[in-house]
């Protein structure tokens, strides 16, 4: 049975950055809880962040270039608060922590919350805490990626379960 590093968020634990969770209501994954199949990690909090803390956003170093998990990890942004505090080195830590948590759950999957400055995996905010969305990555989700995971949003359950059986269906003898 193939293994799903999951956002903790969407499993309903309270570790966002309002102390809120955001449980994902579905049969499908409801089943996949009661299969074992969930590796619930939260990248924030492992990172050495507290719930709650304030929000936060990726912050390109200069005017114009890309807002995403990529160009932190390239180091041409940074994951600021809204109150200007630098959190980069929290978020890193957690990106980190969540690989090394699937490469040993042997996950190829992760199921993460979509929007979020470590998990957004279509899309995050744009640094100017205005709301306003672009599409890329967290920092998680983009190491998740560039390490060869295969990252879905909460909002795409029907393409990573998909994606699931495939891998399934070529594991089997």
């Amino acid at each position: 049975m193939e293994r799903v590093l999951v956002s903790s968020c969407l499993l309903g634990r309270p570790v966002r950055y309002d102390g809120a969770g955001k449980a994902v209501s579905d049969d499908l994954f409801a089943r996949w809880r009661a299969e074992g199949r969930l590796v619930p990690f939260c990248p924030e909090v492992s990172g050495g962040l507290s719930v709650p803390r304030p929000p936060a956003e990726i912050v390109p170093l200069s005017p114009g270039a890309r807002a995403d998990g990529d160009a932190v990890l390239d180091g041409s942004a940074r994951v600021l608060t809204d109150a200007g505090t630098d959190v980069t080195d929290a978020f890193l830590r957690g990106a980190r922590l969540a690989l090394s948590c699937a490469r040993r759950a042997g996950a190829r999957v992760a199921l993460l919350k979509e929007g979020s400055p470590s998990c957004g995996s279509r899309r995050v905010y744009d640094g100017t805490f205005t709301g306003r969305a672009v599409p890329g990555d967290g920092v998680t989700a983009a190491l998740l990626t560039r390490e060869g995971l295969h990252v879905f949003p909460e909002t795409e359950l029907d393409a990573a379960a998909a994606f699931l059986s495939r891998l399934e269906a070529s594991a089997a003898p």
